[in-house]
C-alpha cells in the first residue's frame, strides 16, 4: 500500500468532485468518503471495503474511485444496488 496519508487525501479529493453520495462500508462502520477525518480513522491496508455510490454521477464516481483505491493498493468492491 502506498502512503496512507496520500491515499486518504486523494480519495477524499476525488469523491468531492461528485454530487453523488459516496459511502465506504468497512466492518461495522459506514464512512462518508468525502470526510478526510472519517477516512483517517478507517482506511488501512489489508481490509476489504465496499463502496456505496448513489446519485446523478454515480457511474463516473464509481469508476474514478475504484481506480484511486487500486492505485493505493486498497481492495474495494462496489455495492450492488
Amino acid at each position: 500500500m502506498s502512503n496512507n496519508n496520500a491515499a486518504v487525501v486523494e480519495i477524499a479529493q476525488t469523491a468531492s468532485k461528485f454530487a453523488s453520495s459516496i459511502v465506504l462500508h468497512s466492518d461495522t462502520k459506514y464512512i462518508d468518503v468525502k470526510s478526510i477525518l472519517g477516512l483517517f480513522t478507517t482506511l488501512v491496508g489489508g481490509k476489504n471495503y465496499e463502496l456505496h455510490v448513489h446519485g446523478p454521477d454515480a457511474d463516473e464516481a464509481k469508476k474514478e474511485l475504484s481506480e484511486v483505491f487500486e492505485k493505493h493498493g486498497l481492495t474495494v468492491s462496489l455495492a450492488k444496488e
